[in-house]
């Protein structure tokens, strides 16, 4: 029954992901994400607790809520649990804000429900974005978040990128030079000279090759849309139990008729 239940989201998931691009922002690619893959949700829960949770928290997240993505009470405290002994303990971060605020410029946000406010395509982009700016304060930027205080936390896996600007006459030109461009590309106004198109090359190669890189993020980015909505997942898998038995029931009713039919 799993494995139906995760085609059937993947389904869904490939009829809703239709790229999007708002106007004045860079065209964003969908996140390749499924909420019922539990294999993608504990690595992408390694990420957080490795990359994410020394800077930001999740409070209204507790660790034995992991248990509903497949993992056992020991394998929680055994691989994720490191700033607290109690499995029932929220995902906080000892970090204190002051500092973090001193430090970055602004504090680091709860991700507890990010994935609510931003949407999981925002944040596959935004993690897919950052390239090298030594005229900030971090030493890195975001074609999907300009000026962003938070610094490249995953440059290690991905490498790092550098910012290409393309100029073009016109914004027919622009616009197709951005829908052909591999990963995120942004069109601006560039006064008199036209359009630029800015989008990303990378400069050093990382831990990880690029689609690595990008699957390691859906799975960062799948374990955060979980974390949003713990329940939906046990939701959307007894959605699709009832929706398996209406069918049968459906199919066993008509049996029914049938095989009465000629005894009336």
């Amino acid at each position: 029954m799993k494995p139906i239940l995760n085609l059937l989201a993947a389904l869904l998931l490939v009829v809703a992901g239709v790229a999007s691009a708002a106007e004045g922002g860079p065209r964003l690619i969908p996140a390749p994400i499924n909420p019922l893959d539990d294999e993608s949700l504990q690595r992408g829960a390694k990420l957080f607790v490795n990359y994410c949770l020394n800077c930001h928290s999740a409070k209204y997240m507790r660790y034995n809520r992991l248990s509903e993505i497949g993992l056992t009470e020991q394998q929680i405290k055994d691989n994720l649990m490191f700033a607290t002994d109690k499995v029932g303990s929220t995902m906080t971060v000892a970090m204190p804000a002051d500092r973090a605020k001193g430090w970055f410029g602004t504090a680091p946000p709860d991700l507890s429900v990010e994935a609510r406010v931003r949407g999981a395509d925002w944040l596959y982009n935004y993690l897919l974005a950052f390239y090298r700016d030594e005229k900030t304060p971090s030493g890195w930027n975001n074609l999907v978040f300009p000026n962003v205080a938070m610094p490249h936390v995953l440059w290690e896996l991905q490498g790092v990128n550098e910012l290409v600007e393309e100029k073009f006459d016109s914004e027919d030109k622009a616009t197709a030079r951005a829908l052909g461009a591999q990963g995120i590309a942004l069109v601006e106004p560039a006064g008199a000279e036209g359009y630029k198109v800015l989008s990303l090359s990378r400069d050093t190669k990382g831990k990880l090759s690029r689609v690595e890189y990008e699957m390691a993020v859906a799975d960062l980015v799948n374990f955060l849309d979980f974390i949003a909505e713990p329940t939906r997942v046990k939701r959307t898998r007894l959605g699709f139990v009832l929706m398996f038995l209406g069918v049968l029931f459906g199919l066993a009713y008509w049996t029914k008729r049938e095989y009465w039919k000629d005894l009336h």
